[in-house]
């Protein structure tokens, strides 16, 4: 922070946070300082005779409020122990300030107001965490948007977002986004629901939203889609961003609601980003704060949408009424949740292979074990978004060329239309191979060395290992030659990972986690039909 020159004006218009490029958008960036009246911003009073400069980041929808603040400080002219300030405003996300903070850049602000809390963590330089100095100057609790027909259940956040078509804004840029998925976590300790549940909701979701160009951002657009006829679409959202909607579009059809488990919600705290003259910036943030939780402020902040620091209904009867909380979660959490989600959501680059041996002719109820594998791997298909690159092979002993106990079927390709047909077709078509006997070892190192040849730096690369039972192929190496063949081949810089589905009661776990283990993968053991499902969903998640 810096003194500035007698004569500047009370509002100009800067070149600095004219872009903000995270999002593609043009902001205006005003300054409120100290030359009483001028361009009609300021009041009557005196004006300070050198201010501090005070850079101040926000979001979009809070630039306004801070900015009658600023106006309202300023037109104090330092009188009456108010500090003698000029800020400047900007309107930037809160994830890009976060970042440019954590990594030391030139825009970083004398003071940020980001649009929650969770991001202050994700401020982290490496040397210290910024300083929240005023906890919270606005709320706006979660909401999930949707047409009527889409809330027949609204026990949780689970069970409204799995009975439809979640159209959800990118966790990684945005705090609704991150806040959906926080709250799909945080009400577990509500309903008890198991990882299995969440992530037959998470995944799947996961792999769409990561498979897009470029991830939503528009929550308008967003509302705009949920609202049409028919629309299975549900938006996780802001409250005060619905009420906003509704305020343009009067005849909409969307209605909000807040699952019974209970919400998270946005709290717009004043946090210090300044790198010296720390103690100018948090008497900058008491000083807006003060404005900003005035009665008169209060009327403003309520007719823009947003509640007070105690998460009061807003006026007239508007948005949802009483909010129930949920438990706020925890740095780790947070930090967890949007690591789980980055790897989830990123490209897929997968060799399935399924093994035909002979034991794979065994019923299980009506089906064989077969069936059952073919239905869990065609069912698995429509997990992956058509970015996703998947090839096929199948496996026994002495099935391919050169007495090979693997055979290749589908090359690895992005899943189009038709890879998806191909694949599918040539599942169909399999069936156990009579006294087949199960080349497990030979097969799980030939499979790592194909992924690694054609290995993609932009996915996960990984080998989906789908098998009844444990190696009975007398030509082949040990477990323990095995376990060192597939170390020998990994490269921490370019990992391929085994991802190993054991089916029945014949799956040797033991042996299944130790070639997986040797590739940093995971084995998963399904030892009843009905558990194959969640076991891809796991084994997905696991990559």
């Amino acid at each position: 922070m810096t003194r500035s020159n007698n004569n500047r004006r009370s509002v100009y218009i800067t070149a600095v946070g004219l872009l903000v490029l995270s999002l593609g958008a043009v902001f205006v960036v005003r300054s409120f300082g100290s030359e009483s009246g001028a361009d009609g911003f300021l009041g009557s009073g005196k004006a300070c005779a050198d201010p501090t400069q005070i850079q101040l980041s926000t979001t979009p929808e809070m630039q306004a409020p801070l900015e009658a603040a600023a106006k309202a400080v300023a037109a104090k002219g330092g009188k009456d122990g108010a500090p003698c300030l000029q800020v400047t405003i900007s309107a930037a996300p809160s994830a890009q300030v976060a970042r440019d903070v954590a990594h030391g850049s030139d825009n970083r602000p004398d003071l940020w107001v980001p649009d929650s809390s969770l991001w202050v963590a994700q401020a982290d330089d490496g040397q210290s965490v910024p300083n929240i100095a005023v906890a919270s100057i606005a709320t706006s609790p979660m909401v999930i948007v949707g047409r009527r027909d889409n809330f027949a259940d609204t026990s949780s956040w689970l069970r409204v977002l799995g009975a439809s078509e979640p159209a959800l804004l990118d966790p990684l840029n945005s705090s609704p986004g991150a806040l959906t998925l926080l709250a799909v976590q945080m009400e577990r300790q509500k309903t008890s629901a198991s990882d299995g549940q969440v992530s037959q909701l998470v995944v799947p979701l996961a792999q769409h939203l990561g498979s897009m160009a470029k991830p939503y951002s528009d929550v308008n657009a967003l509302f705009g889609r949920a609202d049409q006829d028919g629309s299975k679409t549900v938006v996780p959202a802001t409250e005060q961003s619905f009420l906003k909607y509704q305020e343009s579009h009067p005849d909409t059809q969307l209605r909000a609601i807040q699952p019974s488990t209970g919400t998270l919600y946005l709290d717009y705290p004043i946090v210090v980003t300044a790198k010296s003259d720390t103690d100018a910036a948090n008497g900058a943030a008491q000083a807006l704060a003060g404005e900003l939780l005035t009665d008169s402020a209060g009327q403003a902040r309520d007719q823009a949408g947003f509640r007070d620091t105690t998460f009061s209904p807003l006026s007239g009867g508007r948005g949802v009424g009483d909010m129930t909380q949920l438990t706020k979660p925890t740095n780790q959490a947070i930090n967890t949740t949007l690591q789980n989600w980055t790897r989830l959501s990123l490209s897929t680059h997968s060799l399935a292979v399924i093994d035909v041996s002979g034991s794979m002719a065994e019923k299980v109820g009506g089906k064989t074990r077969m069936q059952l594998t073919i239905e869990a791997a065609i069912g698995g298909l429509n997990l992956f978004p058509d970015s996703a690159q998947l090839g096929l092979w199948t496996f026994s002993t002495k099935i391919g060329k050169l007495g090979a106990d693997y055979k290749p079927l589908v090359p690895i390709a992005p899943l189009s239309k038709v890879q998806r047909g191909k694949i599918t077709a040539q599942l169909k078509i399999q069936g156990p191979i009579p006294n087949g006997g199960t080349g497990l070892y030979d097969t799980a190192i030939a499979a790592v060395t194909q992924v690694r040849q054609e290995y993609k730096s932009n996915a996960v690369n990984t080998v989906l290992l789908f098998t009844d039972g444990k190696n009975d192929d007398p030509g082949s190496p040990t477990l323990a030659q095995a376990v060192q063949a597939l170390r020998s081949l990994q490269d921490p810089a370019r990992p391929v990972r085994i991802i190993a589905l054991g089916m029945g009661p014949e799956a040797n776990a033991d042996e299944l986690s130790a070639l997986a283990g040797a590739t940093g993968g995971a084995a998963y053991v399904a030892r009843n039909p009905g558990d194959l499902k969640s076991v891809f969903i796991d084994a997905l998640q696991s990559r």
